[in-house]
């Protein structure tokens, strides 16, 4: 069994096969350098999302605080974290900040939620068989399935 071919290849036919190899080879390198823009630009976007989140959370930490008068072992035991954490994470948070915090809060809680109206039962509906089926409930107490 030999490896090599005995028929013979033009030279228009290599070079037809070098056109498509250099092709394929600047189409690779295209693709690799698409995808590093594509990577940094996605690694940027979460370290931006990142620091967005860790701002935010220094800001509840310093909220929170601020409302439990500065009881970290209050809110240690509520939240379930480390009181040292929760004193280092608000303690870059000025007073200011965590007060607007806090009024965003109370503008959220007063702010009305819209509700959906209920359409009127009808006397099919109410009759026993045909409302909705009991679903098992993991508490004990009754619950019903749409």
């Amino acid at each position: 069994m030999t490896t090599t071919s005995n028929a013979t290849v033009s030279s228009a036919e290599l070079r037809r096969r070098v056109r498509a190899l250099e092709a394929v080879q600047a189409k690779t390198r295209e693709m690799a350098a698409a995808n590093v823009l594509t990577t940094r630009k996605a690694a940027a976007d979460a370290a931006t999302a990142k620091e967005a989140a860790d701002i935010a959370a220094r800001e509840a930490a310093a909220a929170a605080l601020r409302l439990f008068d500065h009881d970290s072992a209050l809110v240690s035991d509520l939240l379930g974290v480390p009181a040292e954490e929760l004193e280092r994470e608000a303690k870059p948070v000025t007073a200011a900040r965590a007060k607007e915090v806090i009024e965003s809060l109370r503008a959220r809680v007063e702010r009305p939620r819209p509700r959906r109206a209920r359409a009127p039962r009808s006397p099919e509906t109410t009759a026993p068989g045909s409302g909705p089926s009991p679903v098992p409930n993991p508490d004990g107490g009754p619950a019903y399935a749409p």
